[in-house]
């Protein structure tokens, strides 16, 4: 079986294309449509906490976004989902609207990426307390860091669990 991430990676290279990259694309969303309705919640549970999330504008890859979603609706946040492409302006808007304790930003693509450290700035004069995480395949701890994010996650179960530790950390 082939991950999504080595997909994409196979796009970048020009190995695979558009074609190859949507039928893996739907393949993707017809098992989390098939695993979503098994996945528990506890609706009667208060919220962990509150999270927007969305992939950074000039990207439309959010498969991997859609996977952390749903791991975050099992672990009990609460979810503003921005979708794919999302202006950086719509972030800072979207927080000062839910008052969420967390933001999330997601690229796949390097030239969308470059955009993080903006909004990251942007949320941060807004909001100074807010955590903002990254990720995204191009991403690293590191970057992450240089970019002024507060958490980054190459996972969707290492997101629910830095986001977590974030969020209690400052609570």
């Amino acid at each position: 079986m082939m991950r999504m991430e080595t997909v994409g990676g196979l796009y970048e290279q020009k190995e695979y294309f558009v074609p190859e990259l949507l039928l893996c694309s739907d393949a993707m969303y017809a098992g989390l449509d098939i695993l979503r309705p098994h996945v528990k919640v506890d609706k009667s549970a208060k919220a962990v906490g509150k999270i927007i999330m969305g992939v950074i504008e000039g990207d439309i890859h959010d498969i991997g976004k859609t996977l952390v979603k749903t791991m975050f609706e099992a672990a009990g946040w609460e979810i503003y989902d921005l979708g794919k492409d999302v202006k950086l302006e719509k972030f800072v808007e979207e927080l000062k609207r839910t008052k969420a304790d967390v933001v999330a930003l997601s690229a796949l693509m390097t030239t969308s990426m470059l955009a993080m450290p903006k909004v990251i700035d942007m949320l941060k004069a807004q909001v100074p307390e807010v955590i903002v995480m990254v990720g995204g395949a191009p991403l690293s701890p590191e970057i992450a860091k240089q970019y002024g994010a507060d958490g980054y996650a190459k996972d969707a179960i290492a997101a629910v669990k830095e986001a977590d530790r974030l969020f209690t950390k400052g609570a």
